[in-house]
């Protein structure tokens, strides 16, 4: 199989479950594989699906076998499954997704402060920042708050279009989001 075939399927598996169903029916084999972007940077199918924040693609990809990592597992809301992952490698709350992502944005996704307490209580220190452009993508204004309270204090980070938090929130019309952001000093 080809690097270019396998960069087309990580990329459909972001966005476009019609491509991935009909890309794997023709090659199964493109279930598990990775492309790799850079140095240390490789993404599979599962991996794109949750910093994409796609449950649908994410769950079908659990559903065909592929397992369950913690980044999909907090971007899913899975918070038993969260916690099994922490109970088994401490180090996981600081785990990294594709890209570099760090697992609490992808916790951020799922709007569930449960699994963020449960990462903060094992130790994740980092990408609380980040993590609001997740909560902010789905309008999760609890999950916003929880990180401006826990950690997220560079309210300028930009996002992979290059907006801040409260830019986003603002283009988004999440007026009770941008509210909260400037409270905590947020600027345009």
């Amino acid at each position: 199989m080809s690097p270019e075939t396998i960069k087309e399927f990580v990329i459909a598996s972001h966005f476009d479950m019609n491509k991935v169903k009909t890309m794997l029916a023709d090659n199964p084999d493109l279930l598990t594989v990775q492309h790799q972007w850079g140095e240390d940077d490789f993404e599979d199918g599962l991996s794109a699906a949750s910093h994409a924040g796609n449950r649908a693609i994410a769950e079908f990809f659990l559903a065909q076998g592929v397992p369950l990592t913690i980044c999909a597992a907090a971007m899913l809301g899975k918070s038993e499954d969260v916690q099994k992952f922490l109970q088994a490698d401490k180090s996981l709350a600081n785990a990294k997704g594709a890209h570099q992502i760090p697992v609490m944005f992808h916790c951020a996704m799922s709007g569930n402060p449960q699994i963020a307490d449960l990462l903060k209580t094992n130790g994740c220190n980092e990408g609380y920042s980040f993590a609001l452009h997740g909560a902010i993508r789905y309008g999760h204004t609890d999950m916003v708050a929880w990180l401006l309270k826990n950690g997220a204090t560079q309210l300028d980070v930009k996002d992979y279009q290059g907006k801040t938090p409260l830019q986003k929130a603002q283009e988004d019309n999440q007026s009770a989001i941008a509210d909260l952001l400037q409270q905590h000093g947020a600027t345009a």
